[in-house]
């Protein structure tokens, strides 16, 4: 969900209220995954580099992820959406780490969509780990370590989608997405909105997977 600061920067306002609309866009388009019927949805809301940024604008992530998590929760559990958060989440301030497993907790039943959110997330860190319970655990495989993702108990990877004209992974879901489609876009997050994901599913639906083969 990339372009929340660049989208502030072009209309000369703070960063933060770009991540403000960036909320916003993501309350729009996971109201809209549902209605589409996608199993899954998953987000990359803060990475394991994050932690470079200002101070300021670490801090005002942080609130506004305790906001969405407070204001949306009930209408998760009311439509039978299941929360997930993949990622090192309890390297996050304690009452954020509180809310979070109160609210997986809350819709842990829902049988529905699943809402993903990636927070304090690296697919290098998180193949490592995997890595290391696998080794573990005994024979270390492709499949021994796909179990132990935090991405185990969802649905295979079929589409990236990465906005803001960047053309990169980003340490996103790397293992997930070794035949998943990937669509870019020049379009800034706080400006995608469910039309732009018809438009993904709609180039997804058009194209052929072979997996490797011919």
């Amino acid at each position: 969900m990339d372009g929340n600061g660049r989208w502030a920067k072009k209309r000369h306002l703070p960063r933060v209220v770009g991540h403000q609309r960036g909320v916003e866009a993501v309350r729009k388009l996971v109201r809209a995954a549902r209605a589409m019927g996608l199993e899954a949805l998953t987000l990359y809301a803060f990475s394991t580099e994050n932690w470079r940024r200002p101070e300021d604008e670490i801090s005002a992530l942080m609130g506004l992820l305790k906001r969405f998590i407070l204001s949306d929760l009930e209408e998760f559990a009311a439509d039978n959406v299941r929360l997930k958060i993949i990622g090192d989440y309890k390297a996050l301030p304690v009452d954020i780490v509180e809310l979070i497993e109160g609210a997986v907790a809350r819709t842990a039943s829902n049988t529905g969509s699943t809402l993903a959110v990636a927070l304090n997330y690296g697919a290098q860190d998180e193949i490592a780990r995997a890595a290391r319970a696998a080794a573990a655990k005994g024979e270390i495989t492709p499949e021994t370590i796909a179990a132990e993702l935090d991405t185990a108990d969802l649905p295979p990877l079929d589409l990236l989608i990465r906005t803001s004209g960047e053309i990169r992974l980003s340490n996103f879901l790397l293992w997930q997405a070794a035949y998943a489609e990937m669509w870019f876009t020049e379009v800034l997050w706080p400006d995608f909105t469910p039309a732009h994901l018809e438009e993904a599913l709609a180039a997804f639906a058009d194209r052929e997977r072979r997996y490797g083969g011919r």
